[in-house]
C-alpha cells in the first residue's frame, strides 16, 4: 500500500481540491489538489480511492469531501493517482464515520479496517472472458455449441475454464466459436470467480412454525427497510435453516447478503448447509483466509459479484455494493466484541449499519443477550420464536449433580454418576461430550516444598501447563517456556504439582477408565482453521468417534445425532468475580453445551457437576425456566441501572512505565467528571495489571441511559494532559473488565 514517492506533477496545471482520509490513526482529513488531467478524466469524487505523497512516501486513501477553507496553499500537494476501483460507497463512508464517533477512535483507523487487506491494490493478472456477440451470426450449430450457448443463458460472462468444465468441450470449440463471430472475448483483471448461489433450489421442508416465520423475513426482505428482527429458538429448532430462506429472497432480488458467526470453526456444518441449500460455497471472510483470496473477496464485494459473505466480526467493514440483508448468528456471544487495537460490538455497529444501509437484520440466538431481549420487550425489535426442536425431537433431561455428595475418587474429576452414563452410552453404540471450558492439562503449578507458582513474565496470570506438548504457557499473550523438572525458587526435584483440570487432564483420567474408546479432545488449540474443524465434525458424523472432550468451541452450532450425552465436569467456572455479566454468561454457555444432546431421535441426557446446586443458573437450567431467569437478570440490571437500563463506559491507561501510568491516573481522577447523573469508578489496578509488559489501570464511567457518554469522556481526556507514554484506550459498553 504504501511505497517511496517518485511522481511530480505540474503545480500549473491544478484547479481543484479534495479531503483526503488515510488509513492512519489520525482523524483529520488532509487537502490535497486535483491536477486537471485527473479531475477531467476520471472526474474525482468522494469515495475514490486515491494516491497521494504522505512525507516521504506515498499512501491510498479515500477521497472523503470537499474543503471549506484552507491553509498554506503553497504546501498542498497534489494527488497521484485514482485508482481504477469501484468507488466506496456513500453508506459506507456514513457507517465508517459513525463507528468512529461512537467508539471514539480516530476515524483513520476505521478506514484501515474497511481496506486492511496485504497488497489489496496491485495490479492483478489479466484473464479472458467470454461473451454471446452482438449482434449474433450466423454459424452451424452442433451438440458442443448448443451446450456452451446455453450456459451464457444464466451467466453475461463466463471464463474459459468455467465454459470448458460445465460444458464438457474442448478449448478447439472456444476457438472456433470466437473466430465465426457467435462468442467474442475482453481482457479483465484476474479474480477469484464466485458462483452465484441458486436461489431457485428447493431448500428443506420446513416445519408450519418454521415457515411462518421464514414468510415473515422475506416479507421484510421484499419490503427493503430497516428493520431489527430477533429470532429466538431452542437448540435444534432449525433457526439456520429459517434464516437462510431469508438470504434466498435477498438472491432473488440480486441483493448481497452479509452472515456473521462468532467462531471460523462454526462455519464448517454451516457451509455444508449452506451448499446444501444454494449449490455453492459463500464467500469466506476471517483469519485464516490467505491474503490472495482476501484481496479477490474484498473485490469481489466491491463489484458486487461476491453475493453471500460469511465471516468473523470484521467481514462487516467490507465494502457492500448492494446489501439486502445482515444476519448475526449466536449473537449474545461475547467474540463478537472486539477488545484490542479498535474496540468495538460487531453486533451493535451491524444494526448501525443495517440502519443506514436501511435494510433488514436479524439477530439469532437459543439464548439472546439481555440488551437484545430488552429491546424486544419494549418493541424496538421484533421477536420471531422457534419453541420445538425440528422433526420432533425431545429436549434433553438436565440433571444437576450436586459435587458435595457426588464425589469423584480422590484426585480425581469425574463423578461416579457420569462414569456410570457413560458406560451405558458406549454400551448403546451412541457417543458422549465431556466438557471442561479449561484449555490445557491444569491452570496452575506449583512448587510443593516451598509453595512457588508459576506465573508469566510479561502478565499478571498463572501460567497453564500443556502436558501434550510439554509446556507452560501464557493464554494471555503467547509467553511459553518448557516444563521444568525442578523448581526454579528451591530448586527441589520432582515437587511440581499440578493443580485443578484442564481438558488434556480430563482425557487423561478418561483414558484410564475407558482404554478402548475413540476419544478426540476438541480445543482452540488443535481447532484453530475451518478445515480443521471440518476434518473433525466429519469423523464425528461417521462416528468415528466415541467420546469428546472439549472446550467451548465445541458447545455451540453443532449438530450430532448420535450423541446423547453431555457431561459438564466443572459447572461453576465463571460464575465468580464482580462482572454484571457472569451469571448471565454462564447460563448461555451451559445451555448451549446441553443443546448438542438429543437432537435427533435419540433422546438427550445432561449432568451438570457444581458445588452451588443451589445458584439460580443451575436451578433455571434444572428447570427449564429460562423465562423467569431472564427475568431475574432484566430486574437486578434496572434496580443497579446497568445496561441496558444505564450506560457503562472503560478508560485503561496502560505503558511500559509503570510510576507513569501510576501518575497518569492519578492526573485523570482529579479532572473526573462530577456532572449529575453520572460516577467515576477508580482509578485502580486492572485485574490484569501487567500484560503483555505494558502496565495497566482502569477507570469505569457509569451514567444515566439519556447521558451522552462519549460527550462527557471527550470533555474529560480534552482538558486533561496525558504523557504521550502512557496509551489511553476507552471501552464504550465494555463486556471485559479484566
Amino acid at each position: 500500500m504504501i511505497k517511496k514517492s517518485a511522481t511530480i506533477v505540474d503545480q500549473r496545471s491544478v484547479r481543484k481540491y479534495a479531503n483526503v482520509l488515510l488509513p492512519l490513526p489520525l482523524s483529520e482529513t488532509y487537502t490535497y489538489s486535483i491536477p486537471d488531467h485527473l479531475d477531467i478524466c476520471n472526474s474525482i469524487n468522494p469515495g475514490d480511492f486515491v494516491r497521494v505523497p504522505f512525507g516521504h512516501r506515498e499512501i491510498i486513501g479515500v477521497v472523503w469531501d470537499s474543503p471549506n477553507k484552507f491553509r498554506k496553499l503553497d504546501r498542498i500537494k497534489p494527488v497521484l493517482e485514482r485508482l481504477d476501483v469501484p468507488r466506496m460507497p456513500e453508506t459506507t463512508i456514513r457507517f465508517v464515520k459513525w463507528v468512529s464517533n461512537y467508539n471514539m477512535v480516530a476515524l483513520g483507523l476505521i478506514l484501515k479496517m474497511t481496506m486492511n487487506v496485504p497488497g489489496l491494490f496491485k495490479q492483478t493478472r489479466e484473464q479472458s472472458i467470454y461473451f454471446i456477440s452482438d449482434p449474433m451470426v450466423d454459424y452451424k450449430k452442433t451438440t458442443a455449441r448448443s451446450r456452451v450457448l446455453n450456459l451464457f443463458k444464466t451467466n453475461s460472462y463466463l471464463s474459459r475454464s468455467s465454459i470448458r468444465q460445465e460444458a464438457q468441450v474442448s478449448s478447439s470449440v472456444l476457438t472456433g466459436m470466437l473466430e465465426l463471430g457467435v462468442l467474442s472475448e475482453k481482457r479483465v483483471p484476474q479474480t477469484r470467480e464466485f458462483q452465484e448461489p441458486d436461489w431457485r433450489k428447493k431448500g428443506p421442508k420446513l416445519s408450519t412454525e418454521q415457515s411462518l416465520i421464514a414468510r415473515n423475513l422475506e416479507k421484510k426482505i421484499i419490503e427493503g427497510e430497516f428493520f431489527v428482527g430477533l429470532i429466538e429458538g431452542v437448540p435444534g429448532s432449525g433457526k439456520t435453516e429459517v434464516y437462510l430462506e431469508a438470504i434466498c429472497e435477498a438472491l432473488k432480488r440480486g441483493k448481497q447478503a452479509l452472515v456473521l458467526l462468532p467462531e471460523i470453526t462454526l462455519s464448517a456444518q454451516w457451509l455444508r448447509r449452506f451448499e446444501k441449500r444454494f449449490g455453492c460455497a459463500p464467500a469466506l471472510w476471517h483469519s485464516e483466509v490467505s491474503p490472495a483470496n482476501r484481496r479477490k473477496t474484498w473485490q469481489a464485494v466491491a463489484r458486487g459479484e461476491a453475493k453471500v459473505i460469511v465471516g468473523a466480526r470484521s467481514a462487516l467493514f467490507l465494502p457492500f455494493q448492494s446489501i439486502g440483508v445482515i444476519v448475526i448468528d449466536e449473537e449474545h456471544d461475547q467474540s463478537f466484541k472486539q477488545e484490542e487495537s479498535v474496540i468495538y460490538n460487531a453486533r451493535d455497529m451491524a444494526v448501525v449499519r443495517s440502519r443506514i444501509e436501511k435494510i433488514p437484520i436479524f439477530l439469532v440466538s437459543a439464548t439472546p443477550s439481555l440488551e437484545t431481549l430488552h429491546n424486544a420487550n419494549r418493541g424496538k425489535y421484533s421477536k420471531y420464536c422457534l419453541s420445538q426442536r425440528y422433526a420432533g425431537a425431545k429436549l434433553p433431561y438436565i440433571e444437576i449433580l450436586d459435587m458435595r455428595k457426588s464425589k469423584p475418587e480422590r484426585g480425581k474429576w469425574i463423578s461416579p454418576e457420569i462414569i456410570e452414563a457413560l458406560r451405558h452410552t458406549f454400551k448403546s453404540g451412541e457417543q458422549g461430550l465431556l466438557y471442561l471450558n479449561r484449555r490445557g492439562y491444569a491452570p496452575l503449578t506449583l512448587c510443593q516444598d516451598c509453595g512457588h507458582r508459576f506465573q508469566c513474565v510479561k502478565c499478571t496470570a498463572w501460567l497453564v501447563e500443556h502436558r501434550f506438548i510439554g509446556q507452560l504457557q501464557c493464554h494471555h499473550c503467547g509467553y511459553y517456556t518448557p516444563m521444568p523438572k525442578e523448581c526454579p525458587n528451591c530448586k527441589s526435584v520432582d515437587r511440581l504439582h499440578a493443580c485443578g483440570p484442564g481438558v488434556e487432564r480430563l482425557a487423561e483420567e478418561v483414558r484410564e477408565i475407558f482404554p478402548d474408546i475413540r476419544m478426540q479432545v476438541a480445543v482452540s488449540d488443535n481447532l484453530n482453521s475451518v478445515g480443521q474443524a471440518g476434518a473433525l465434525v466429519k469423523k464425528i458424523e461417521k462416528r468415528e468417534v466415541d467420546l469428546i472432550v472439549g472446550t467451548q468451541i465445541i458447545a455451540k452450532g453443532y449438530h450430532f445425532p448420535f450423541l446423547t450425552l453431555v457431561g459438564v465436569i466443572d459447572a461453576d467456572i465463571g460464575l465468580a468475580g464482580g462482572d454484571i455479566r457472569a451469571l448471565e454468561r454462564t447460563y448461555q454457555l451451559l445451555y448451549q453445551v446441553a443443546g448438542r444432546a438429543g437432537r435427533a431421535s435419540r433422546f438427550g441426557k445432561v449432568m451438570l457437576q457444581t458445588f452451588n446446586p443451589e445458584n439460580m443458573v443451575m436451578q433455571a437450567l434444572k428447570n427449564g425456566d429460562h423465562e423467569s431467569f431472564v427475568q431475574k437478570m432484566i430486574e437486578d440490571r434496572e434496580a443497579h441501572s446497568m445496561p441496558p437500563f444505564g450506560r457503562l463506559a472503560g478508560i485503561i491507561l496502560s505503558g511500559n512505565d509503570e510510576k507513569l501510568v501510576k501518575e497518569a491516573s492519578n492526573i485523570l481522577a482529579r479532572t473526573a467528571p462530577m456532572a449529575s447523573g453520572i460516577m467515576t469508578l477508580g482509578p485502580a489496578p486492572a485485574p490484569l495489571a501487567l500484560l503483555r509488559g505494558k502496565y495497566r489501570i482502569r477507570f469505569l464511567v457509569k451514567s444515566q441511559r439519556d447521558i451522552n457518554i462519549q460527550d462527557e469522556i471527550k470533555k474529560w481526556l480534552k482538558k486533561t494532559s496525558i504523557p504521550q507514554k502512557v496509551r489511553v484506550q476507552v471501552d464504550i459498553d465494555p463486556y471485559s473488565f479484566m
